[in-house]
């Protein structure tokens, strides 16, 4: 009912019974907004394609989606829905069809998918495998389409390969068609998170865009799966999310610990097989978390209709002896400034968690303020006339710790390398932490070439690209994983109006502050290769 209510901006008509009386929300919800805001959406060309899912990957809404699935399901599909033979040696092209899918109703039409589209016409110059229609005149035949294809059902993830771009991109997100803005870069990187780890995520969630399109209720795109399981989501202050994060982590051991007690001690009942499977069972992969499922569920048949309050108790208890995914996220306001000694502290405590930090090099959801890690030259609230001072350096503050796994990755210039420090770092048996280059309106250019511009900072030299492994067991324990710069700075640079705004209002200041800019690459790519030979 406040769902209802909510939406037709009749809240204050709610009494405060209404609301769930724990505090939670239900998920999913964003799908049913259907905000039709986009005046072109993006279309399929299905002889071009070479099923790369590059368009899925980096769609920041979950917009475009891929499956692959049994022809038989073919049968009930409307009229004109596109569909191929699979490429690849894993699937079977005479049993199964390869769709991709766009959701129109859902797609802020910002062009990322066509930009970071491989594929291009030899015929036709920039006709790519897909491409950007009038919505008007595909929405009412495209949105039969997509219900039919939303309800096909979703690849094994057993069959998925979790290496690669193209079959990571099958598996279901479950953070979908938020409000965040056309094109954002932050979201693309939130939405692989939960294709690859969602049904047993715990995030922390620091104020900022995330929480904003992250929790804008009456709706949330954070979803769940068709057997209801999904990320648990819970947002937190600037200045205390990683501690906040922490905390769900300890709480989290606790009930686990008291679970496995509990399990041992209800061992005469359960059977001490069952219990010692439970306890024992290889939850690296799909199949030991799935295998582990299976588990809980036989040992709760066998606990159904015990009356000990050891029985009661570990029922309740039981989803904590799935392996949890815990993740402190937030932007750069809270990870370089305001939240800093905070996440100082958890790096240093050696604690099983993965920290995600969206980096738009300022406070992009309160109005533009500078923060630290604000690149110098860039024009922003409180330094309007350019940053005189250097971005602080997290990511090697972050590797002076020695024990942490630290990754700084941009998915529109290198998705395989981005898709390979994620799993390293959940992989990862101490604290990890990514910081995520993410394109911003704040950056002062269209969006549509947010991809092109992560590209740019990371062949200018800006955003060098690296994973740094304590335990890297080939033994090298720092990857530089960019070349040598071979893009001037400048042209990175001066297609942003945070830089090329001074340089029309202050030709002379922006030269110095270029200069300086330029030093400081030079600088941090040399300590970088120093350090590629640790």
């Amino acid at each position: 009912m406040f769902f209802r209510k909510f939406s037709a901006d009749r809240g204050d008509d709610l009494p405060v019974s209404a609301f769930p009386v724990d505090g939670t929300y239900p998920t999913a919800t964003t799908k049913w907004e259907k905000r039709n805001i986009a005046a072109v959406v993006p279309v399929w060309d299905e002889e071009m394609c070479t099923q790369c899912n590059k368009c899925v990957i980096i769609c920041p809404h979950a917009a475009i989606r891929a499956k692959i699935y049994d022809k038989s399901q073919l049968s009930k599909a409307p009229e004109g829905f596109k569909h191929v033979a699979p490429i690849g040696k894993d699937y079977n092209k005479e049993t199964e069809a390869y769709t991709l899918q766009v959701a129109v109703e859902d797609c802020t039409g910002c062009n990322l998918c066509v930009e970071y589209c491989p594929v291009e016409s030899k015929e036709h110059a920039g006709v790519k495998a897909i491409n950007m229609h009038d919505r008007l005149s595909l929405v009412e035949h495209e949105k039969l389409n997509w219900d039919y294809f939303f309800n096909l059902p979703e690849m094994d993830r057993e069959r998925v390969n979790m290496t690669s771009v193209k079959g990571t991109q099958f598996l279901q997100p479950l953070f979908e068609f938020s409000s965040a803005c056309s094109g954002c870069g932050e979201t693309p990187y939130l939405k692989i998170l939960t294709q690859m780890f969602g049904d047993r995520m715990v995030v922390a969630n620091a104020t900022g865009c995330s929480s904003i399109y992250g929790a804008n209720l009456p709706t949330t795109p954070w979803s769940k799966n068709k057997d209801g399981f999904g990320p648990a989501w819970a947002n937190s202050l600037f200045e205390d999310n990683a501690e906040f994060g922490l905390g769900i982590k300890l709480a989290g051991d606790h009930r686990r610990d008291s679970a496995i007690s509990l399990l041992k001690r209800m061992s005469p009942v359960v059977g001490d097989t069952l219990v010692t499977n439970i306890l024992n069972n290889d939850e690296s992969n799909e199949a030991g978390i799935k295998l582990q499922r299976t588990y809980i569920n036989e040992m709760n048949q066998k606990l159904l209709g015990q009356t000990s309050d050891d029985a009661k108790r570990l029922m309740v208890l039981s989803e904590n002896l799935v392996k949890k995914s815990v993740w402190i996220i937030g932007g750069d306001g809270w990870a370089y400034d305001i939240g800093y000694g905070g996440l100082d502290h958890v790096l240093s405590t050696g604690e099983k968690l993965n920290v995600l930090v969206l980096d738009t090099e300022v406070y992009s959801n309160t109005g533009g303020q500078t923060s630290k890690s604000t690149p110098i030259g860039a024009i922003a609230k409180y330094s309007s006339s350019g940053k005189r001072l250097m971005k602080k350096n997290l990511g090697q503050i972050a590797i002076a710790n020695g024990n942490v796994y630290v990754a700084q990755i941009a998915l529109g210039a290198s998705d395989s390398q981005a898709l390979r420090a994620i799993k390293e770092a959940e992989a990862y048996p101490g604290t990890s932490l990514i910081i995520a280059y993410s394109h911003c309106i704040a950056h002062g250019f269209d969006l549509g070439h947010g991809a092109e511009q992560q590209s740019n900072a990371v062949k200018s030299g800006y955003w060098p690209l690296f994973r740094y492994n304590p335990l890297n067991p080939q033994g090298k324990r720092f990857m530089l994983d960019s070349k040598e710069p071979t893009l001037a700075l400048k042209d990175y640079m001066y297609k942003e109006g945070r830089y090329s705004v001074l340089q029309r209002q202050n030709p002379e200041m922006a030269e110095e502050l270029l200069h300086k800019a330029e030093e400081y690459v030079r600088e941090k790519w040399d300590s970088l290769k120093v350090l590629s030979t640790l």
